[in-house]
């Protein structure tokens, strides 16, 4: 079964930079489309950005796109977001899911597999 672990998170700077792994274990990610998704304090999880299995289509929220980048390592079963020009509403805690043969679109599809989220801040 497949299992997530996030990392990378922590303390930045408002302009400042942070890259966030995803690396999974129990299975091959190939078979997998994956994504970011955040919740700040009070609000819902929203989507942030997605990536097919081939790496080859990523998709972005109009909130990040341009600023953040969504890749992945089939090879090191791996996924990746390299977050720059933050932002004070960057603030959240980012999490990685993973859909078997699909894309993780929305934060409420029970087909989602979750990692357990990783803290990132951002100062003004």
């Amino acid at each position: 079964q497949l299992q997530l672990v996030e990392s990378g998170g922590g303390l930045v700077q408002a302009g400042g930079s942070l890259s966030l792994s995803c690396e999974a274990s129990g299975s091959r990610i190939v078979n997998y489309g994956m994504a970011w998704f955040r919740q700040a304090p009070g609000n819902e999880r929203e989507f942030v950005s997605s990536i097919n299995w081939s790496g080859q289509s990523t998709y972005y929220a109009d909130s990040v796109k341009g600023r953040f980048t969504i890749s992945r390592d089939n090879a090191k079963n791996t996924m990746y977001l390299q977050m720059n020009s933050l932002k004070p509403e960057d603030t959240a805690v980012y999490y990685c899911a993973a859909k078997l043969w699909g894309f993780p679109a929305s934060a409420a599809d029970e087909d989602n597999v979750w990692g357990q989220g990783t803290q990132v801040t951002v100062s003004s």
